[in-house]
């Protein structure tokens, strides 16, 4: 019999694909390198034959390929990627959703993710999250008008290419979905109060992803998450509010970041209007990206 953590140690390869190098996934579909993972899903960079391209590869692991419930979950977001067409989100290649390696196939984004990029180097400067969060804010308006919501916006889920993408819609819901929902979803630091608790802050609607957004631009311009960790339990964005920004942040920034963080979702912006909001700073923030060149 194995001790319990050389079982668990066991367990936790049993869940893993471990592809080598030039393996196929499925034919004309190799992997390359494990990209990251989840609880649910591997991710590997692979070569596509048929695209000719780099395509990553998000498989549910295997231990959960005979779970009807995690079978509807990537076919789920296979149905989002497909309906979500947008310069700012993730593009989808189609998926496998039959056989004993379901998987989705991506577009291979060459570029950190801004929580990497945080890590590493720090805040960004005024001008150079002004642009960002513009181009954020017309993905998820887009997805708003489409009748979805991501869930799940946060630094992690933000690739700086080129344009900046939106990734993994695996807790992306329709509309109509999410305000049935009745238990909390999402990822805590950057969960909108109703993501929460629905039951006391109201249904759950596209101002959800607003305030991830609001979230994701007080980190990316302190360093510092909106509502950490206190060590009272989960959520303390339902306790407390948000500590001031830096007094060298633009005002108008400074009002967008803290309206998008309002708890009532009903006087919170949609996307679009904190995109207006933050329309006054574009002319500036441009001068000033030009000058840091």
């Amino acid at each position: 019999m194995l001790a319990p953590d050389r079982a668990a140690a066991r367990s936790r390869r049993e869940r893993r694909w471990r592809f080598r190098t030039g393996e196929p996934i499925v034919p004309g579909r190799l992997a390359l390198s494990l990209l990251g993972g989840g609880d649910r899903y591997e991710a590997y960079v692979a070569w596509d034959e048929r695209l000719h391209i780099l395509v990553v590869a998000k498989i549910l692991r295997r231990h959960l390929v005979d779970d009807p419930r995690a079978r509807a979950a990537i076919a789920a977001e296979a149905d989002a990627l497909e309906r979500l067409e947008h310069p700012v989100l993730v593009r989808s290649f189609g998926a496998v959703l039959d056989g004993d390696r379901p998987h989705l196939v991506l577009e291979f984004l060459d570029g950190p993710r801004l929580s990497t990029l945080l890590r590493k180097f720090g805040p960004l400067a005024s001008e150079q999250l002004i642009p960002l969060a513009q181009q954020l804010c017309s993905g998820l308006e887009f997805m708003a008008g489409q009748g979805w919501v991501h869930l799940d916006v946060k630094p992690r889920n933000i690739v700086m290419t080129s344009s900046p993408r939106l990734i993994d819609l695996s807790v992306a819901r329709r509309e109509e979905d999410a305000r049935r929902n009745t238990r909390p979803v999402g990822t805590d630091a950057y969960m909108a109060p109703e993501q929460c608790d629905p039951a006391r802050f109201g249904e759950i609607g596209p101002k959800a992803d607003v305030w991830g957004l609001g979230a994701s631009m007080f980190e990316a311009l302190t360093g510092s998450q909106a509502f950490p960790a206190d060590g009272k339990g989960r959520f303390p964005q339902l306790r407390t509010v948000a500590p001031p920004l830096p007094s060298k942040a633009p005002p108008v920034l400074a009002r967008a970041i803290a309206a998008s963080l309002v708890s009532d979702p009903a006087s919170r912006p949609g996307a679009g209007e904190l995109d207006e909001m933050l329309e006054p700073l574009a002319d500036w923030s441009s001068r000033a990206r030009r000058r840091l060149r």
